[in-house]
């Protein structure tokens, strides 16, 4: 007999691409894989050095269920010199990635029956955190050219249930930038209506074109009252497996949240949270460099895509993923992205997961070698 909580959660249409790519490539199929959530780059020596020390010095056991004193106090500091934010470490908890800050918070501050408004095109977890806080998941569309939210847009989904509203900015899959002036609008809108903003700011170090990241929880003493920001160390410091998110915000609600995870998971792992602290104490040299390489290869995967007949992209301003209409081939995204496997040996992540069943997510993680190897069939492909 399963719960009706998890039998509520909906499967994840992308392991069936992802597992089919795995299979062709485990028997030397030459799979292009445009499907990655992770950057392909190795997580940088002097962190995993961090780590093997802290083996070898028998840090083994558990920490504070929240986190250790000295990775909170890291993280404080990078609020303050990154986003202009002041916490004390009692409003700050360490979690194992920044899903796992998600759940939490949503279990903590979401009743039954709560609404939660999501952006679309959205991360695909979150519906499904949502729905295991016994809360409902609220889609609003966004704008089709930037793939960004209006405050007009929020308004027309708030109710008396409203409790929060999900902000992910640079986003996954569009990779859209909120800009200060929509921020403002944003907060606006909140304070107003006493609702609470959950800022998943995962991917603030890829940014391109010059643009900056802001966290709405800087704009004034209002908004950051009211907002939590959910971050780690996975995207930018290429620390997938290292599970290390971090969530900050009210103190009441942290601790609420921290309560929570001494009695699920407790502390995540020490060895990674020595090798977190490594990082976030880092110059950010080592940041730089990837989103570097991850603005060039965007350019060319984008450049690539724009002469691709079917296909429209938006140029996305951050992370690593492009979310292309492919409406215009005939096919919805989850057809477009099985033929395209089984017939070019390319994988994509169809868009249904994502709120938008027309399109398709491209990921940019991946070798300039890779891409133009991709599009040289995706081009081939569309012309049969």
């Amino acid at each position: 007999m399963i719960s009706k909580k998890t039998a509520n959660i909906s499967p994840s249409v992308t392991l069936e691409i992802s597992a089919k790519a795995k299979a062709l490539a485990a028997k030397g199929v030459d799979v292009v894989n445009f499907a990655a959530g992770e950057p392909d780059f190795d997580t940088p020596d002097y962190i995993k050095e961090a780590a093997v020390e802290a083996i070898r010095r028998g840090f083994t056991k558990y920490t504070p269920a929240s986190g250790m004193g000295e990775l909170k106090e890291a993280i404080r500091g990078k609020f303050k010199r990154d986003n202009g934010l002041e916490y004390d470490t009692g409003q700050i908890m360490v979690t194992c990635g920044a899903k796992h800050a998600l759940y939490n918070l949503t279990q903590a501050i979401c009743e039954e029956s709560d609404e939660v408004i999501i952006p679309s095109p959205y991360w695909l977890s979150y519906p499904e955190i949502i729905k295991l806080a016994g809360a409902i998941p609220v889609v609003a569309e966004t704008d089709k050219k930037t793939f960004m939210i209006t405050a007009r847009e929020l308004e027309r989904r708030i109710t008396k249930k409203t409790r929060a509203i999900i902000l992910n900015s640079p986003s996954n899959p569009a990779g859209a930038v909120y800009t200060k002036k929509l921020l403002e609008e944003i907060a606006e809108l909140a304070v107003g209506r006493g609702i609470f903003i959950i800022s998943d700011e995962i991917y603030e170090n890829l940014i391109y074109d010059g643009l900056r990241h802001i966290s709405i929880a800087s704009l004034d003493k209002k908004i950051y009252g009211l907002t939590f920001v959910v971050n780690g160390v996975s995207k930018s410091y290429a620390m997938t497996g290292w599970r290390i998110g971090y969530l900050a915000g009210r103190k009441d609600v942290i601790k609420a949240a921290s309560a929570l995870q001494s009695h699920s998971t407790s502390n995540p792992a020490s060895m990674s949270q020595a090798a977190s602290l490594a990082a976030i104490k880092s110059d950010g040299a080592c940041v730089r460099k990837m989103a570097a390489q991850f603005e060039k290869r965007r350019d060319t995967l984008t450049q690539g895509l724009k002469g691709i007949r079917g296909i429209r992209c938006v140029k996305p301003q951050g992370a690593f993923y492009c979310f292309a209409d492919v409406s215009g081939t005939g096919m919805d995204g989850l057809t477009f992205s099985r033929r395209l496997l089984e017939e070019s040996h390319i994988a994509v992540i169809p868009g249904g997961p994502f709120g938008l069943e027309d399109h398709a997510r491209f990921s940019f993680a991946t070798s300039e070698e890779a891409i133009k190897k991709g599009i040289e069939r995706l081009i081939k492909w569309v012309k049969r």
